[in-house]
Parts: C-alpha cells; structure tokens; sequence
C-alpha cells in the first residue's frame, strides 16, 4: 500500500466498539494494523487540583485533546511515527508514558466520539457506528466496572443517569447519521461484521 487507510469506529460506552475494531484488527492481521484509541488523547490535567480533576466528563467533547490526536494521524498517514500518549485514571490525568507507533497500512481510531470532529470524519475511509441497546450497554458497563475498575454499583449508576446517558444523547448519538456502516449489536451481528469485511478488504485492493 502507498496510502494510510483510517477507519473510525463509534458508538456509546459499551455498545461494542472495541471488539468490532480488535475483529477488523484480526481479520487483517496479513497487513500492517494498529488500533489508536481516541480515550488516550484526554486532556492533561496536571495543573488541576484533584478535586477539580475528578469533576471531569469523560463523556463531553471537550474532555478530549483532539487537536492533538489529528495532527499524529496525519504525521502517521505522512509515513512518520509518533509517541501516543496514554492515560492515568486512578489520577484523573495523562500519564507520563507514552508508546510509539510507527506508519502503518490500516489505523483503527475508536471511541465514543471519533465521528464527532468533522475534521476527523475528513481522515476517515469508513466511518463506523455501532449501535447497541442503552439496556444492554448499561448492564456491561456495570460489569465492567464492577470487575475491572472496584466501582461500586451506586457510583455506576450515579455516573451514568448524571453524564453519560446525557452526553449520549447530545453528543453520541447524533454522530450516527455519518456513519457509512451503522452495525446493530456489534460482532453479534453477523451478516453486518461480513459486510463491514468485504468493504474493507473492497478497498485495500483498490489502493
């Protein structure tokens, strides 16, 4: 390939998206993939107090550098590597590893809001939204932070009716009707996962 192919994948907290971009990543593996997340461009907050720190929506728009996350695509897509921030959590706060990625055939971005920045949508050779039930998404967030991250279940809760069902809502949600593939429930839909496939493998040929 002489061209970066970039494909967005989006969707709410939970809805799947992770394992649609890690199927894409294993259906591919004969060409050079890598999956960036959009959740490792939130802002530095160092300069914020904690208490000020812990206030943060994860779920707004404004929460994410991505100013920042456009300008390494494009030095990937222009054949440079990059050194991709990662995130400190339990510190409201980026972190100060970060990892290289070199130039690759195929970048994955994923995130919640990927198809949000119209200048980031320009990137894109799919756009991706996957669209699971707000039932089934909230019961897997549960899970998941329950088991991987100790929240209690009060927290979830509280978290999810005082920003992250809103943000949905007004940010997510919307972003929708720029998706070129909307994939119902993710890689359990089978036929749509064969589909989002074929495309893709349609244009590695074409470049």
């Amino acid at each position: 390939m002489n061209s970066t192919m970039i494909i967005g994948v989006a969707g709410g907290s939970a809805s799947g998206k992770t394992s649609v971009a890690h199927a894409i990543l294993e259906k591919f593996d004969d060409e050079k993939v890598a999956v960036i997340e959009h959740d490792s461009y939130y802002k530095n907050q160092s300069q914020l107090s904690m208490e000020e720190r812990i206030k943060t929506n994860y779920d707004h728009p404004l929460a994410f550098d991505t100013d920042y996350f456009i300008a390494q695509l494009k030095e990937l897509k222009d054949g440079r590597a990059v050194d991709i921030p990662t995130y400190d959590y339990p510190n409201h706060t980026r972190a100060k590893e970060t990892y290289r990625q070199e130039p690759v055939d195929v970048i994955i971005v994923e995130g919640i809001l990927v198809l949000e920045d119209e200048r980031l949508r320009e990137l894109m050779d799919i756009k991706i939204f996957v669209d699971t039930d707000d039932d089934v998404r909230i019961l897997r967030r549960i899970k998941r932070d329950m088991d991987e991250r100790g929240r209690s279940l009060d927290s979830i809760i509280t978290q999810y009716l005082s920003a992250v069902k809103p943000m949905y809502d007004r940010f997510i949600e919307p972003t929708k009707r720029f998706a070129d593939i909307i994939l119902p429930e993710g890689i359990s839909n089978v036929v749509g996962v064969d589909i989002l496939m074929t495309k893709i493998e349609s244009l590695l040929t074409q470049v």
